[in-house]
C-alpha cells in the first residue's frame, strides 16, 4: 500500500513539472527587436529600438511593398527604464532576444559606455552574441532610421555587410557585446569598435523613395574603427590603419593591398590566407613584441611593366609586398602609441603571459609609460601563389 501511494505521487509531481509553458507569449504579441541604438541627450539616455514589422516582411511575391520597419524612441534617466517607456508608443510587448545589432551614437562613446554594457549584458532577454558598432559623426537614432535595399530590415543588412567587409576587405572588425566586455576587463588591451557612417542626406534615407532608386540618394557606409581608453572613446583609426590594426589582431581572412612594383607602377595582390604571430619577451628588464606576418596571395591587377614569366619578378613583388605590409603594419602601432596611447594590440597581455612578475610592475601605468615606447618588431613573409588567367600584361602591348 506504501509503495502505491509512494508511486501516486510521483506521478503526481511529474504532472505538475509538465503542465506547459507558465510564462508563455505567442508570437502576434510580440514586437521583435532587431537592431537597438542608444545616444545621449543631455542628461539622459535615448533609446531607439527597429521593430520589424511582420505583414509587410512576409508579404508574397507581387503584392505591393511598404516600409518593413518601424522605429520607436523613449528617453528616460537609464536605458532600462527608456526602454520600458517606449511601452507608452508600442501595441506590443518588445522581444529583445532576436536583436542583431547595437549601434551608439558618438557623442555617447565619448562620455564613456560601460554603464551602458551592464544593462545589456544583465537583462536575460539579451544574448550575447549581437555586434556592436559607433554611429560615426551621427547619431544611433539617424543610423536606424536608414533604409536599405538588398536586405528588406535594416540591421539584417548592417549585419550582412559587417560580416562580408570583415572576410573580404579587412578594414572594419566585428565585436560582440561578450567580446567587448572581456576586452574592458583584460589587463594590458583596449577595446575597439567599427564605425558606421551615412553617406549622404540623413533626411532622405528614411524614405520608401530613397531605396526604389537604382542609386539611393543617402546609404549606410561601414567606415574606420573607433579607438576606446577604458570604455570612452578617444578617436579614429583612418582605413589604412584599420587594415594594419586587423593585420596584427591576426584577423584578416582576404583582403586587397596595392604594393609598388620594383618598376614604376602598382599592382594588387589579393591575400587569400593570413597568419599573425605575436610574441612577447624581456630584454634587462625592457618588454619588446615580435610580429610575425606569413601570408599568401595572388596577383590581381598589374599597371606595370613586369615581365611575371620569370621567377626573379616575382621574388621581388614578394619582397616589395613584404615591405608593403610591415611599413603599414609599423606606421599603425606608431600612430596608437603616439595619437592616442592606449594598447588597442594586447601587447600587454602578450607581456603578461610570458613573465607574470614583470607585469606585475608594469601593468599600473603601462599605457601612460611602457606602451608608448614599447619596441615593436615587425616582420612579413609574404608569398605569390597564382598570376590569374594570364601572365603578363597586355598593356605594355597595346600601341597608339
Amino acid at each position: 500500500m506504501l509503495r502505491k501511494t509512494i508511486t501516486l505521487l510521483y506521478i503526481f509531481l511529474l504532472i505538475l513539472c509538465t503542465t506547459g509553458c507558465w510564462n508563455r507569449v505567442e508570437l502576434n504579441e510580440l514586437a521583435i527587436s532587431v537592431g537597438q541604438g542608444i545616444d545621449k541627450e543631455e542628461d539622459k539616455y535615448k533609446v531607439s529600438t527597429q521593430i520589424v514589422i511582420p505583414s509587410e516582411v512576409a508579404l508574397k511575391a507581387g503584392a505591393s511593398s511598404g516600409i518593413p520597419v518601424t522605429l520607436f524612441t523613449g528617453t528616460e534617466e537609464t536605458v532600462f527604464e527608456a526602454m520600458r517607456e517606449i511601452t507608452t508608443v508600442s501595441p506590443r510587448k518588445i522581444y529583445h532576444s532576436h536583436l542583431r545589432i547595437l549601434v551608439i551614437g558618438e557623442e555617447l562613446a565619448k562620455e564613456g559606455i560601460g554603464k551602458v554594457l551592464d544593462f545589456y549584458a544583465r537583462d536575460h532577454e539579451y544574448r550575447t552574441d549581437f555586434f556592436i558598432v559607433i554611429a560615426k559623426e551621427t547619431t544611433a537614432e539617424n543610423i536606424l532610421s536608414m533604409l536599405t535595399t538588398i536586405e528588406k530590415i535594416p540591421a539584417n543588412n548592417m549585419l550582412s555587410s559587417l560580416e562580408t567587409s570583415e572576410k573580404t576587405w579587412a578594414p572594419t572588425t566585428s565585436v560582440t557585446l561578450h567580446e567587448l566586455i572581456r576586452s574592458l576587463v583584460t589587463e594590458g588591451k583596449s577595446p575597439v569598435l567599427t564605425g558606421i557612417e551615412i553617406k549622404g542626406d540623413p533626411s532622405i534615407g528614411d524614405n520608401v523613395q530613397n531605396i526604389e532608386q537604382i542609386n539611393p540618394a543617402a546609404y549606410l557606409k561601414y567606415s574606420g574603427i573607433a579607438v576606446f581608453k577604458r570604455d570612452r572613446m578617444l578617436g579614429w583609426l583612418n582605413k589604412e590603419q584599420s587594415r594594419g590594426y586587423n593585420i596584427v589582431m591576426d584577423n584578416v581572412k582576404n583582403t586587397v593591398a596595392n604594393v609598388q612594383c620594383p618598376t614604376e607602377g602598382e599592382m594588387n595582390f589579393e591575400v587569400i590566407q593570413s597568419k599573425t604571430k605575436v610574441k612577447g619577451k624581456v630584454e634587462n628588464g625592457t618588454p619588446k613584441i615580435e610580429v610575425s606576418i606569413e601570408a599568401e596571395g595572388n596577383i590581381g591587377e598589374v599597371k606595370c611593366a613586369i615581365d611575371l614569366t620569370k621567377p626573379k619578378a616575382i621574388y621581388e613583388l614578394e619582397k616589395q609586398t613584404e615591405d608593403s605590409f610591415e611599413k603599414l603594419t609599423q606606421e599603425t602601432i606608431k600612430t596608437v602609441q603616439e595619437d592616442f596611447g592606449v594598447d588597442i594590440f594586447g601587447f600587454g597581455d602578450v607581456i603578461h603571459r610570458s613573465d607574470p612578475e614583470l607585469w606585475k610592475k608594469l601593468k599600473k601605468d603601462w599605457n601612460e609609460k611602457h606602451f608608448t615606447d614599447l619596441d615593436v618588431n615587425v616582420k612579413a613573409d609574404i608569398k605569390i601563389r597564382r598570376l590569374g588567367k594570364i601572365g603578363n600584361s597586355f598593356l605594355p602591348e597595346m600601341k597608339e
